[in-house]
């Protein structure tokens, strides 16, 4: 069975434009829906709906069992976001979309033999319509397929060109189709949603900037400016549709710089459309929250910090419990103190003869500060790769180790130093768990490398061998670019 809206994500590069209601009233809440199936009987449906992403994230909001003559109804009295829904059978896997609004009341007759085709409405113009583009966008499948397969067997230029221009005018076919659609019916769900598809296009020709230079970045610039221009932050119904999560993916991935200052400016500027919704602001500020906290890309956890401090702390996560709000805030305040900028926190700590050693006492143009373990299976393999790159670069460009043993028993922290020939380290403990080292540099695992600056500011963290020495070149680089400009 087609699924209809994957094809219709897959779709959305050629899309049109228009602005719309948060929600739809017909004078009472809720939602009535007649179904009836001329093939089933005797079975359990589902009217579920999406969430931000496409299959199979579902959602259930209601159920309903057919009868003896394959009729069932879906009915609630209370509000329902509008969105596209979905009659989901009891098989899990066939079913057919539907648009729904708030205080729709409607009929649909469906064959499931047919799905997706085979269904018609009752009372729902917006849903007949819906189906006349189903069927419209099932036989674009078809003509793109069958371009694909020309273009693929193509023997000269000339085909080529050819099939492309024909695929250029497939393409404009369906925009053609979406923007009439939104002229006919505009602030209609289906118009929103062919405006939640529509990505920029970029003007075609070369571009120049004011010196008569060519602008190499004029595409990317007019993409990523225009990108949210037909997007409707202020319609919550668009979080009832599979499109939501790829758009957002799409621009923090590709078009916004992985910068913990610059992700947070475009956050800031999202939040700020959808500002006054509930399921829109819901769905953003977790996304965002979520992409910054798992985000693989050192000192975005800063990123992460900042929205639990300018939107969590300040009451605008409004759907969190007090305990699962404390949780987010637990999480940002273990992070706030060892983030990139900060001077790392002190540790006064005792090697395992007793003497004490300062970080901050340590003089070195750079300080390495590990965690680890001599119980820890991956400090094992990753302690003597520092260590070899300690001996042959790192020593010369003034760094220094100062290595915590985070458990694990003397002796054999001692047999593992000595084995691994980790002797030029400065290596201490916490025997009597008098320093905060946990929390202030949030260890819950091993290793844990950071890569501090002669001022004990840190740099770099969540690091391994491999990449010490990018972030090192990487400060020399503006160290240098700096000296030059205050030459100047």
């Amino acid at each position: 069975m087609r699924k209809v809206l994957l094809s219709l994500v897959l779709m959305m590069f050629a899309v049109a434009t228009v602005q719309a209601q948060i929600r739809t009233f017909k004078g009472k809440d809720g939602y009535k829906i007649k179904v009836k199936f001329t093939d089933v009987t005797d079975s359990n449906i589902y009217l579920v709906h999406y969430y931000g992403k496409p299959l199979p994230t579902i959602y259930r909001t209601d159920s309903a069992t057919l009868n003896k003559k394959g009729e069932a109804v879906f009915q609630s009295d209370t509000f329902t976001l509008g969105g596209i829904y979905m009659v989901l059978m009891s098989d899990k896997a066939s079913y057919f979309e539907i648009l729904l609004n708030n205080g729709d009341e409607f009929s649909v007759t469906a064959t499931k033999a047919d799905l997706p085709s085979g269904i018609s409405f009752k009372n729902s113009d917006e849903n007949t319509r819906f189906v006349k583009y189903v069927s419209y966008l099932t036989d674009y499948g078809k003509r793109s397929m069958e371009l694909n397969k020309e273009f693929e067997s193509a023997e000269t230029a000339k085909d080529t060109a050819r099939v492309r221009e024909e695929y250029k005018k497939l393409s404009k076919e369906l925009k053609d189709y979406r923007e009439d659609y939104i002229k006919k019916y505009p602030n209609t769900l289906l118009s929103n949603i062919f405006n939640a598809l529509k990505v920029p296009e970029v003007p075609e020709g070369k571009h120049y900037l004011p010196d008569g230079t060519e602008d190499s970045s004029f595409a990317y610039e007019y993409y990523k400016g225009h990108y949210w221009d037909d997007w409707n932050f202020r319609d919550d119904r668009l979080i009832h549709t599979p499109i939501y999560d790829g758009r957002l993916e799409e621009y923090f991935e590709k078009l916004v710089l992985p910068i913990p200052d610059t992700f947070q400016m475009e956050a800031d500027k999202i939040l700020a459309k959808a500002k006054g919704t509930q399921d829109m602001f819901k769905y953003t500020l977790w996304w965002l929250t979520r992409f910054a906290e798992s985000s693989k890309v050192m000192g975005m956890d800063a990123a992460f910090v900042y929205l639990v401090e300018n939107y969590y702390m300040r009451g605008e996560a409004f759907w969190l419990s007090s305990d699962d709000l404390q949780k987010y805030i637990d999480r940002a305040q273990k992070i706030a103190p060892n983030v990139l900028g900060k001077i790392a926190p002190e540790l006064k700590m005792p090697d395992w003869d007793g003497n004490m050693h300062s970080l901050h006492e340590l003089d070195a143009k750079y300080t390495l500060l590990i965690f680890w373990s001599p119980e820890c299976g991956h400090c094992l393999t990753e302690m003597p790769q520092v260590d070899s790159l300690y001996e042959a670069v790192l020593k010369k460009k003034g760094v220094k180790i100062y290595g915590v043993r985070t458990e694990g028993e003397v002796d054999k922290w001692k047999e593992v130093v000595k084995d691994k020939g980790l002797d030029d380290w400065i290596h201490v403990y916490d025997p009597e768990r008098k320093t905060r080292f946990r929390s202030d540099y949030d260890i819950y695992s091993t290793p844990v490398l950071y890569l501090l600056d002669e001022r004990k500011i840190i740099r770099g963290k969540r690091m391994d061998h491999s990449n010490i020495m990018d972030v090192i070149e990487m400060l020399e680089r503006k160290e240098k670019d700096k000296k030059k400009a205050n030459k100047k």
